[in-house]
């Protein structure tokens, strides 16, 4: 997914829809805009109107549908993005970027950090190679990552999904964390930050 061929989605988004509203833009597209140079298939956003009703989710609706069918471009979207996994993006919403208005469409970015829950929790190598770009080229502060990281865990209910986003945490600090911060990066140091913020106790 290029950035000519997302501008042209929420182009074409904006003219069907014709309704304020806010979109947060993450996953794959997300990177893209980052600097990640993976090619993605579909756009995955947050998108909520200034006014809420049903005919307005019914308008909402109707007006993607027509987008993807114009466009070409799919997209998985949905008011609340924190519902697609069992690892919670917390505050989400709070920490966007500005990225481009498309008539009466606001188009924001997720942060960085808080995109890369995401893609922890889901730990694919094309997330992998997503999560290896974008953190080197935004140069994301360590503490802040793993900080964040810890308060999703804390705050996601019981679940497998703890045990595995807690392991693949880990597992990316130590195999990629020198790629990204340089040979001095401690991965064992980072880890035990991690834990701390986490309340993760090992016995």
């Amino acid at each position: 997914m290029t950035e000519r061929q997302i501008q042209r989605f929420f182009r074409v988004l904006a003219r069907e829809l014709n309704r304020s509203a806010r979109v947060i833009v993450t996953g794959a597209a997300a990177g893209s805009l980052w600097g990640s140079v993976r090619p993605s298939l579909d756009i995955d956003f947050a998108i909520t109107l200034a006014r809420r009703d049903r005919r307005g989710q019914d308008a909402l609706e109707a007006a993607i549908a027509r987008t993807v069918r114009l466009t070409g471009i799919q997209a998985n979207y949905a008011q609340d993005i924190d519902r697609w996994g069992q690892i919670s993006l917390l505050d989400y919403r709070r920490h966007t970027m500005p990225y481009k208005r498309f008539g009466r469409l606001d188009v924001r970015l997720l942060d960085p950090v808080y995109w890369s829950i995401g893609k922890v929790s889901r730990y694919l190598d094309p997330d992998v190679q997503d999560l290896l770009a974008v953190l080197t080229r935004r140069r994301v502060p360590t503490r802040r990552l793993t900080q964040t990281w810890a308060s999703a865990l804390r705050a996601s209910p019981p679940s497998p999904a703890r045990a595995q986003f807690r392991a693949q945490a880990e597992h990316f600090l130590r195999s990629h964390g020198r790629a990204i911060w340089g040979r001095s990066f401690d991965a064992e140091a980072a880890i035990r930050h991690f834990h701390r913020a986490a309340g993760i106790r090992l016995s």
